[in-house]
């Protein structure tokens, strides 16, 4: 059962690489640099914020203690703060667009979305037989 998680682990790492790399090809027919940097770094925002909260549950599942608990709440905070000032800084300072922001935001609800939907599926055939 482990590899099963670890597999499907980096099947959804790697398939948000391949969405990023789609969102980021399809806004440069918009020939905007401000909506092409909104892809890109919404996209990267959220595959760091990812791959930062995969690392704090992991060390979390692996040692269960009051202070990993503790810890794990603190990062949480940290994590928020992290995100909301680099967001702060991508919309006043760079000034990216908006809705491109928000789409490359949405690159890991995507992918998460659409393993969810395909492990439905792939379970419901399965049981009909």
């Amino acid at each position: 059962m482990a590899s099963q998680d670890e597999q499907l682990l980096s099947a959804l790492s790697r398939r948000n690489w391949i969405i990023l790399a789609g969102y980021v090809l399809v806004s440069l027919l918009w020939r905007s640099v401000p909506v092409t940097l909104g892809v890109l770094s919404g996209g990267l925002l959220v595959i760091l914020g990812y791959y930062w909260r995969y690392n704090a549950l992991c060390r979390l599942l692996g040692e269960p203690s009051q202070f990993a608990a503790k810890s794990f709440q603190f990062g949480y905070f940290v994590r928020l703060a992290a995100l909301g000032s680099a967001l702060f800084l991508l919309i006043v300072k760079a000034q990216v667009d908006l809705i491109a922001l928000a789409v490359g935001l949405s690159v890991v609800l995507l992918n998460v979305l659409g393993t969810t939907i395909k492990r439905l599926f792939d379970q419901g055939g399965s049981n009909k037989s």
